[in-house]
């Protein structure tokens, strides 16, 4: 119970996330993902979808093969922060806000052609309980 109500929570497939989604976080750490808990962005939450980026190598050219987690965080790191100003209207390094992102697995890469990487603006304390886009926080 929050509020004197029913917090509503849905499960959505980490491949059907889309910019905009605001979520709670997993109540267990996994290593592999399947659903996450989304709920109205005017509920408490503590992450919020901003960007999907299919993933591309250095060349700009798409991968086959699996790149492995590290090749995918560096990518993922980049593009989530380039991202970051367009949805929330400030520069990640001037807002008080976070990024955090969900990589490709290499099983979802190899078995669900999985090639996106989903970007999340979050916090460190406080429950968030609007919507971030273009708050400039």
């Amino acid at each position: 119970m929050f509020g004197g109500g029913k917090k509503t929570t849905n499960a959505v497939s980490v491949f059907n996330v889309k910019p905009g989604e605001c979520f709670t976080a997993p109540g267990d750490v996994k290593t592999e993902l399947s659903n996450l808990n989304s709920v109205a962005c005017t509920a408490p939450h503590t992450q919020e979808s901003y960007a999907s980026v299919a993933f591309t190598k250095s060349d700009g050219t798409t991968a086959s093969t699996y790149p492995g987690a590290d090749t995918l965080t560096n990518f993922a790191q980049g593009s989530c922060a380039q991202k970051f100003q367009s949805y929330v209207g400030i520069n990640y390094l001037d807002s008080h806000l976070f990024f955090t992102f969900l990589l490709p697995s290499a099983r979802g890469w190899e078995q669900d052609g999985d090639r996106n990487v989903v970007c999340f603006v979050t916090t460190t304390g406080a429950s968030l309980t609007e919507s971030v886009k273009g708050k400039k926080q």
